[in-house]
């Protein structure tokens, strides 16, 4: 039976137009998604250990709104380099383009100045500008939709008592076709939905406190996820680690034992958060500016809370075969090949390694991180330990640690051989479990880390 080119047209002309539709509902669904304003009961919040919970706009209001401001780490991203605090202009990099953070002092024309605390509530909780605009979700409202009213309130007024700066808000440079705003209905209609974090009974008031601040204003799920090819996850408590896009640095996974060391008590937890280091480890790049210009601040019952939380995730169980089957299972090489690469990388090992990090890797507590049993050396992502290798790791001065130790950048003393073969023996001495690196993983990475 033949179908005649007509009958073709008008059923091509009948599925699109029923696509249209279809997108058109969607995009309209979105919308009115992100039209729902939904306030929290003051019974259900978790106000800051120690913190005002008044309404009124006076100096415990701004206080706790100050607090909450660094908790979310607002200034970093809408601060640019050498500019004014507040003031917007830092590109951000992502895989759709540059995405340019706004302005968000207290300025009339350019920056939230004209805004009331509704609308600035809209924007957290909905993800909506003042002129009803949806906004990108780099700006992690997925997350911030889950702070509550007051503590959004406290926000806001804090932030209109900061000094009014006049610069106008740039574009974003984005690709085809997420520039088109009005896309971002469909996304929406698919992967987001408003809601403040509803108290888990069966969990204790610090767990339930961790939960808001991770999932919250911590906005953790916004680095430490996998994302798929619309830049959307599977929610603010999907910590399955992902690659930061632009950066070429990895956030790990909070919930693969092979990642991160979870495990480890609630006091080192909290203390690596505060302090940027503890008694095994540090914090390099993204989190090292994240700790410096936010985390450091919390108080002490706060980053016991996210410990709390933290600590009681379901990690997976780590597969431990033999570690040198294991190198062996994970490259193409032959034991013999294996055997010349460790006995190679020992060698630039011992002469450019060893005073800082320990015949054994064992490091110096508080000061070098140990590199035994390191679970951010041994990771199947390696872009962490290759930008430490070429650009060296600094570890943020804080409060608790104004001096921090740091390592110096190897990027001009080693070659990209020279690096996978020092980085291969690192990941596989001492009992350590990593596959072999070649040459050419490194070389990307070698430009990255010089920015």
């Amino acid at each position: 039976m033949k179908i005649s080119a007509k009958k073709i047209g008008k059923f091509i002309l009948l599925f699109l137009t029923l696509a249209v539709v279809t997108i058109l509902l969607l995009a309209w669904y979105g919308y009115r998604v992100g039209d729902t304003y939904q306030s929290a009961s003051n019974t259900s919040e978790l106000a800051p250990t120690g913190l005002g919970s008044s309404n009124l706009v006076n100096e415990s209001v701004l206080e706790r709104g100050a607090y909450l401001v660094k908790l979310g780490d607002c200034m970093a991203c809408h601060t640019a380099r050498g500019g004014a605090s507040f003031a917007g202009g830092r590109i951000m990099q992502s895989e759709f383009g540059q995405f340019i953070t706004p302005n968000i002092t207290p300025d009339k024309q350019t920056g939230i100045g004209s805004w009331t605390a509704e609308d600035f509530w809209n924007a957290m909780h909905n993800g909506q500008g003042k002129d009803g605009r949806l906004l990108y979700p780099a700006f992690p409202f997925p997350n911030y939709t889950h702070v509550t009213r007051t503590d959004a309130d406290a926000m806001f007024a804090y932030l209109q008592t900061q000094a009014p700066v006049t610069q106008k808000n740039a574009s974003h440079q984005l690709g085809f076709p997420y520039s088109l705003r009005g896309t971002l209905a469909i996304w929406r209609a698919f992967y987001f939905e408003p809601g403040v974090l509803p108290a888990q009974s069966s969990q204790s008031l610090e767990w339930n406190r961790g939960a808001y601040l991770v999932r919250g204003l911590g906005h953790c799920s916004a680095c430490h996820s996998s994302r798929n090819s619309l830049g959307a996850n599977r929610g603010s408590d999907d910590f399955s680690g992902g690659e930061m896009a632009g950066l070429l640095w990895y956030a790990p996974s909070f919930t693969a034992k092979e990642e991160l060391n979870l495990s480890v008590t609630t006091t080192d937890i909290a203390q690596l958060l505060q302090h940027g280091v503890n008694a095994s480890s540090s914090v390099n790049g993204p989190m090292a500016e994240v700790v410096k210009e936010s985390l450091q601040y919390l108080t002490d019952q706060d980053a016991q809370a996210i410990a709390s939380y933290l600590h009681a995730l379901p990690q997976q169980k780590q597969n431990t075969p033999d570690m040198f089957d294991q190198a062996l299972a994970r490259s193409s090489v032959s034991k013999e090949q294996m055997q010349d690469i460790m006995l190679r990388g020992e060698t630039i090992y011992r002469a450019q390694c060893i005073d800082c990090h320990g015949k054994q890797g064992e490091g110096k507590t508080g000061i070098y991180p140990a590199l035994i049993g390191n679970r951010s050396i041994q990771m199947p992502n390696i872009s962490n330990a290759v930008r430490v290798i070429l650009a060296g790791g600094f570890s943020p001065a804080t409060r608790a640690n104004p001096r921090p130790y740091s390592m110096p950048p190897f990027a001009p003393f080693l070659d990209d051989t020279e690096v996978a073969l020092v980085l291969t023996y690192i990941r596989n001495a001492w009992g350590n479990q990593g596959s072999v690196i070649g040459a050419s993983e490194i070389n990307p990475y070698r430009t990255a880390a010089l920015d």
